[in-house]
């Protein structure tokens, strides 16, 4: 019973929810989550808020494009992603992945793929408020290095 769920949206999200509805399959050994979250820093500056952009309908494309690369690698039940849009304070939930699969090992694999790629390619646009300036920032090199990584059958 595969299920992808990929939600751009700018409410926040409930993770009790979200794990109650990957954690329905008595096959499944494993569930991995991850939820990031608005930091207060950012390249040693100080952060009070992050807006950020998307390219509706492509943003939804890439999420669903990602998870079926995750999907070719490891055996995978339940894939979600949720990714939030619009200005979130600090400590404020922006992206939730949850990751079902008979085994641990897979899960953990798939459940950080799916950040690493989602990082680097979907088209998000994160404008950072830093005190009564804004700036927008660019990927991370570890980011990119991590999605290399990953190609290149790490």
């Amino acid at each position: 019973m595969m299920q992808d769920r990929i939600v751009v949206q700018q409410p926040d999200f409930d993770v009790p929810a979200e794990y109650a509805r990957i954690a329905t399959d008595n096959s499944d050994g494993a569930i991995v989550t991850f939820v990031g979250k608005v930091r207060d820093f950012n390249d040693g500056s100080a952060v009070t808020d992050l807006t950020l952009e998307h390219y509706p309908g492509m943003t939804e494309a890439v999420l669903q494009q990602i998870t079926a690369q995750a999907r070719e690698r490891w055996p995978l039940n339940f894939v979600t992603i949720i990714h939030r849009v619009g200005t979130m304070t600090l400590g404020e939930q922006i992206v939730f992945i949850g990751v079902s699969s008979a085994h641990r090992k897979a899960a953990f694999a798939a459940c950080e793929f799916l950040i690493d790629f989602l990082k680097t390619k979907a088209p998000f646009w994160k404008l950072e408020g830093v005190g009564a300036d804004k700036r927008w920032v660019d990927a991370r090199d570890a980011d990119e290095q991590a999605a290399q990584a990953w190609e290149q059958g790490s």
